[in-house]
């Protein structure tokens, strides 16, 4: 059963639906510990470098090495410089303190007290400041995915108006809230079914594109490989199902470590799939276009014959 992170109110004017939050996803990335080879884990420890340094020996009379009397000889009969190697020494949780390096190469560090200082409470409301089309964001500013449900049968009534009226309306609703200690910008959608409440990049968080491919507006783009490629997009359309679009790459994780559990049997190996470069955009559409023909016709006759 998932678990609620967060519990409050939406509140637009003077109406307020007490809700609770659960992540709408579910990451089921195959999360590797490390070991050695003799299978125990291995632990991190907190260190630092310390301004001391290990001059290859930690005895100042050490003898020198063949080499080291060579270099010695070299430059006059001096001490040959021995390889240096910072000292790590452990640290305490109660002396780390944050800090950001800044562009000039300085360390500025601030004590836990002052960010607890000015850290913003966690918020009890979720206040929707505007109602916006959701086709004007781009899917650029979201970031992650929550459901909000009623938070008790009385709320169901107005929760289901609230949605029913957002769906008429065909707007999302846009407000701010603290999650845990972090202020977040949110959409608030309706899906078929329920509330969705979508974190958001703030504005100055998403990168302008412009720098990253200049030149794109001077492009000519060729009429009839337009005609093509639209053609070749209404041939390929259909409906969404996510169940058409699996991680293979997880899926050959699980299998090779099936094989490896000896209390496992091996997943079936994945059918392999291979494509060809493409040296002409003409022919690559016109060919596209000539295979996505004979695969619906080839759909036609099977649904015709069932």
């Amino acid at each position: 059963m998932a678990t609620a992170v967060w519990t409050g109110t939406l509140s637009f004017g003077l109406i307020t639906l007490p809700v609770r939050l659960y992540p709408a996803t579910q990451p089921k990335d195959v999360r590797f510990h490390l070991y050695d080879r003799e299978g125990r884990r291995i632990r991190y420890q907190r260190v630092v470098e310390t301004d001391e340094t290990s001059r290859g020996s930690d005895r100042p009379d050490a003898p020198r090495t063949e080499r080291e009397e060579e270099e010695a000889a070299f430059v006059g009969g001096g001490e040959p410089e021995r390889p240096t190697a910072p000292v790590e020494a452990p640290v305490a949780w109660e002396d780390v303190v944050r800090g950001v390096e800044t562009d000039e190469g300085d360390v500025v560090t601030v004590p836990q007290e002052e960010i607890e200082r000015i850290r913003p409470e966690r918020s009890r409301s979720i206040d929707i400041e505007d109602f916006v089309e959701l086709a004007r964001i781009d899917p650029v500013f979201f970031d992650k995915s929550y459901y909000a449900v009623p938070a008790s049968p009385e709320a169901t009534k107005p929760y289901v108006l609230f949605h029913h009226a957002m769906r008429e309306a065909g707007r999302i609703g846009v407000g701010r809230f603290v999650l845990r200690t972090k202020p977040h910008l949110v959409a608030i959608r309706p899906m078929e079914k329920v509330l969705a409440v979508e974190t958001m990049f703030f504005g100055d968080e998403v990168r302008d594109p412009a720098g990253l491919a200049p030149g794109l507006d001077g492009v000519e783009v060729d009429e009839r490989e337009l005609d093509l490629a639209v053609t070749l997009i209404d041939m390929l359309k259909t409906e969404w199902d996510p169940a058409a679009y699996a991680d293979t790459y997880r899926d050959e994780l699980l299998r090779l470590l099936a094989e490896r559990t000896p209390s496992k049997k091996p997943a079936a190996e994945p059918t392999a799939t291979s494509g060809s470069a493409v040296e002409e955009l003409m022919a690559a559409l016109r060919e596209s276009v000539e295979v996505a023909k004979r695969d619906r016709s080839k759909r036609s006759r099977k649904k015709a014959a069932g």
